[in-house]
């Protein structure tokens, strides 16, 4: 089986036709209109659905599916990952990563020094923030801002960043 990637969480219904209000987990706001099939997760089930219609509604997406016609239905999507075969995912612009590529990362100092790996990102909207869990210090966690100044360099292959972090951020 394909690895999948997931591009969004269905988070309520929209309306009385079946539609479902989604949470994108994707950079690319108008991603949905790429969607044509899409594989819904749900307590360790997996189903695929085929895309009818979609529109952006503010920050999330609302998607009409073919197999679901009927609120009831749709009620029952609540909570499922929408993911895609990783194959389907479009390709990004150089020096540009998508947040799974980045979560897992090791970081180093640019002088070498081992501080933690990405476990997770904020979405602060005008820049990103790392949050790299450290070994030592596993209750304090450092937050790293995900602008150019900082991270000098991301090597995905090697599963590493460098960084070159501000007076007093640690």
């Amino acid at each position: 089986m394909e690895k999948r990637v997931a591009v969004g969480k269905i988070i309520n219904t929209h309306g009385i036709r079946g539609g479902l209000k989604v949470e994108p987990l994707s950079d690319i706001p108008e991603r949905f209109k790429l969607l044509r099939r899409v594989f819904l997760e749900k307590d360790g089930q997996e189903e695929v659905y085929h895309v009818r219609e979609g529109f952006l509604k503010g920050r999330f997406w609302v998607l009409y599916l073919e197999e679901v016609s009927e609120v009831d239905r749709a009620r029952r999507l609540v909570n499922s990952l929408i993911t895609i075969p990783l194959s389907e995912r479009p390709e990004l612009p150089a020096d540009n990563y998508y947040l799974d590529e980045i979560i897992g990362l090791d970081v180093v100092t640019k002088d070498g020094a081992f501080l933690g790996k990405v476990g997770e990102i904020l979405r602060t909207g005008s820049n990103d923030v790392y949050v790299v869990q450290m070994p030592d210090r596993q209750s304090e966690d450092i937050l790293i801002p995900a602008l150019k100044s900082v991270v000098k360099k991301i090597d995905r292959e090697a599963g590493y960043m460098v960084v070159d972090l501000p007076e007093g951020l640690i």
